[in-house]
């Protein structure tokens, strides 16, 4: 199994002016895997330097080629036009991991836009001619293509085949207008292989060269679209008479000239890809369990997932996959109270407690990310939309003023603000999911316990994690947080620092004169108040229930086809704007309409991919009701599987889900795939989507695991000096040394014995990957797939 993960962040300069009297341009940017649009950035008006600051985060649904950033021209009348791109080649997105890189823009032209891959067949026999003349045929076979382009809706590919040499010969193979390519899907040799043969000089063997050129017939009166083009000498035939291969599709040699570079301006990108090799759940089991026990070891220092982030550069690297790993087997709230707890007994004084960046702390953050998001959204995302879009004067600093503005009016709008987020915030104690509370209930307990002179120190135990490092970054940046699609506008951005800094004030329960500045000590009694309140339970998505609320979880325009639900209503293909909450799905024409279609969650029974051949058409999925199934089409690959994922998770509790289903559409008068020809015949295809009932989130534990390995092998060396530190603390009993003082070791004998086991899976499992890129190697021919 394998994982990618990535994310992106940019900005252009030097774009080439625009050739009318202002010379600006407003430009986007698009994120694509190969020539498919995943992301789409904001519009940049009037600027030759846009900066978008933007981050895109997706699971790779399907394999691709290259990651490429395209910048666009926006034009109001015409079509948009693309200035350049940068393509970056799979291989190649390790050389520029997590680090910022300028690419200079590439030219496009339809000649250099290729993709998809394609299995090519050479034979060359010899042939007794009718007078008895020996001589040698060569016959070329397209067996299959994958991956090539959908162009206006549809691919109907043919092949030249061209012998160059001192005999030049060209053939044009069928059109095939049978079935369009769909990616990762063989188009099957019996109805798709392209078929041509010439007559060969084997004098000439060396100096000859194979060429098929790929195209789209269209019906446009610009002719046909080339899909890209294979070169290959037919010197591959000197030990074999047959040969077959797979080859990429390639640009076209004699394609448009690049402008020089530096014509088109430059990008800065910061790209993040991981790809893991994640084994079958048996491997893991000897360092898992040694994680999982990390909440019972005595003391909690020398457990292995302490140990984890004693050795890592930064803490959040270990944090991130651990507390995955210990939310999904159930286990957060034992683990983060012990450490915690541990924390709580090494801090001196009561006004640093959990303020600085421990691994306890960056443990809270990440469980508050994961489980606290639709929290979030359902208590600050209407009051956030409400203030980018009023534009109301919040600047308080007399320098800043603008002309026309009231220092009072601008302090009286900022007031309301904040006390309207105050009081969502802390009214919301019953909407906090469960493992945040018994975790702020576990924080609270540690607090007083330590120190039960100091009565303030239980709130501001927890008022640090839940106001200054929870509510406050959501507003002070909403698009991280999915409060807001894109950055804000400055003035915007200005409001919400200003909100963002007095809630951080509040929140630490400061008695500060910019507490009275703003006259809200009534709301510091509510925090008060909100942080005495154990809340009652609430899942988040998979969970067994939800918030009696109908918030709003996801929504997004997509093309849906119609049911038929009248006798002789057409079953076309139409826009609609998509609605999901957590009690039903619904679709309408407009945003905001009324809707004109209701799923109830309880009623989905599946939620699948469609085949692409049921339509025609790419990133399709299927919602399956008892009645019928509503076939969807996504944006794109990442947005299908978005839809897929939320859809599955929120009805994965449903008592009447199935456990097969059909994977294509029922068509006249029969299913696709099974050929069965009721409507009602049950599934023939297992169902793949879900989670067992008792997960909460959808976490991959074996690939938590495979992360927490890697990152202890990545640390061997610092693994083996904690080793060294342990044996000289104990033989010796006296202070640190200054070269181990970094490590936290309270029990030597413990810590020590811990270590040798983490050592010991690792080298086990750091052997099990060697021996399966050995594996690989051995199987991996060149020309294979």
């Amino acid at each position: 199994e394998t994982g990618c993960d990535r994310y992106f962040r940019g900005e252009a300069k030097n774009l080439p002016t625009y050739p009318g009297p202002n010379k600006m341009r407003d430009c986007y940017c698009t994120v694509n895997l190969d020539q498919e649009e995943v992301f789409r950035t904001k519009i940049v008006e009037k600027s030759l330097c846009p900066f978008y600051g933007e981050d895109f985060y997706c699971e790779i649904p399907r394999s691709f080629r290259h990651l490429s950033f395209y910048i666009f021209d926006r034009d109001v009348f015409r079509r948009d036009s693309i200035i350049g791109k940068v393509a970056i080649q799979k291989e190649d997105l390790q050389k520029y991991h997590n680090r910022d890189t300028w690419f200079q823009l590439q030219h496009v032209d339809a000649d250099s836009e290729v993709q998809g891959k394609v299995h090519l067949e050479m034979r060359l026999s010899e042939v007794i001619t009718d007078t008895g003349v020996i001589c040698h045929k060569l016959a070329t076979r397209v067996l299959e293509c994958q991956g090539l382009p959908i162009v206006n809706g549809q691919c109907d590919p043919y092949a030249t085949v061209t012998l160059a040499g001192p005999y030049r010969q060209s053939k044009k193979t069928k059109l095939k207008r049978d079935r369009q390519p769909p990616f990762d899907e063989d188009l099957g040799s019996s109805n798709c292989s392209l078929f041509s043969s010439f007559k060969l000089n084997l004098c000439y063997l060396l100096l000859l060269r194979f060429r098929v050129d790929l195209w789209n017939a269209s019906n446009l009166k610009f002719g046909d679209e080339f899909l890209g083009e294979l070169r290959i000498p037919l010197k591959v035939l000197r030990q074999s008479s047959s040969y077959e291969a797979w080859y990429f599709l390639q640009p076209r040699d004699n394609g448009s000239k690049s402008l020089k570079p530096g014509d088109l301006g430059s990008l800065r990108l910061n790209v993040v890809y991981t790809e893991d090799h994640v084994f079958s759940s048996d491997y893991y089991s000897p360092l898992r369990d040694l994680l999982l026990r990390s909440a019972d070891v005595e003391p909690v220092s020398a457990s292995a997932a302490h140990i984890l982030g004693e050795v890592c550069r930064e803490k959040h690297e270990a944090a991130i996959p651990l507390v995955r790993l210990f939310l999904h087997y159930g286990k957060i709230v034992p683990f983060i109270s012990a450490i915690a707890n541990a924390e709580v007994k090494r801090t001196q004084d009561p006004n640093t407690i959990f303020r600085g960046n421990s691994l306890t702390s960056k443990c809270i953050d990440e469980t508050m990310k994961l489980a606290g998001m639709h929290y979030l959204q359902v208590t600050l995302k209407p009051i956030i939309e409400e203030i980018c879009q009023v534009h109301k004067s919040c600047e308080i600093d007399p320098v800043k003023l603008k002309d026309g503005e009231n220092l009072e009016n601008n302090m009286e709008n900022l007031r309301q603000y904040v006390d309207r987020i105050f009081n969502v915030i802390t009214k919301s104690g019953v909407s906090c999911p469960t493992v945040m509370c018994d975790i702020f209930f576990s924080l609270r307990e540690s607090a007083a316990k330590r120190f039960q002179g100091d009565l303030d120190v239980r709130y501001t135990a927890v008022s640090s994690f839940i106001f200054l490092r929870f509510f406050a970054p959501a507003i002070l940046s909403p698009n991280l947080f999915q409060l807001t699609p894109h950055h804000t506008d400055p003035q915007t951005s200005r409001t919400l620092t200003l909100i963002s800094k007095t809630i951080q004030t509040l929140g630490s329960l400061s008695k500060s004169k910019s507490v009275s500045l703003l006259a809200c000590f009534s709301s510091l009694l509510r925090a008060f108040c909100f942080l005495k309140v154990k809340p009652l339970s609430f899942k988040y998505f998979g969970g067994k229930t939800f918030a009696s609320l109908a918030c709003p979880i996801s929504n997004r325009f997509m093309i849906k086809r119609a049911q038929g639900r009248k006798r002789f209503g057409m079953k076309n293909f139409k826009k609609r704007w998509f609605r999901l909450t957590n009690h039903e799905f619904t679709y309408q024409k407009s945003k905001g309409d009324q809707p004109l279609y209701s799923i109830p969650i309880e009623n989905i029974l599946a939620v699948e991919k469609l085949e692409e051949e049921s339509f025609k058409m790419k990133n399709m999925f299927q919602v399956i009701q008892p009645e019928r199934a509503l076939y969807i089409q996504a944006n794109n690959c990442v947005e299908a599987k978005d839809w897929i994922d939320i859809l599955t998770k929120v009805s994965q509790c449903n008592k009447k889900r199935l456990t097969v289903y059909h994977p294509s559409a029922y068509l006249n008068g029969h299913w696709l795939c099974c050929k069965a020809t009721c409507d009602t015949t049950p599934g023939c295809t297992p169902c793949t989507g879900g989670l067992p009932a008792n997960i909460q989130l959808d976490i991959d534990g074996d690939r938590e695991t495979e992360r927490i390995y890697s990152l202890f092998n990545l640390y061997m060396s610092k693994l083996e000096k904690m080793q060294e530190a342990c044996g000289s603390k104990s033989v010796y009993d006296g202070p640190e040394q200054e070269e181990y003082s970094t490590f936290i070791i309270d029990d030597p004998q413990e810590t020590y014995k811990t270590l040798k086991q983490i050592i010991a899976g690792v080298g086990a499992l750091e052997q099990e990957h060697a021996q399966y890129k050995r594996d690989k190697f051995k199987k991996t021919k060149y020309g294979s797939q």
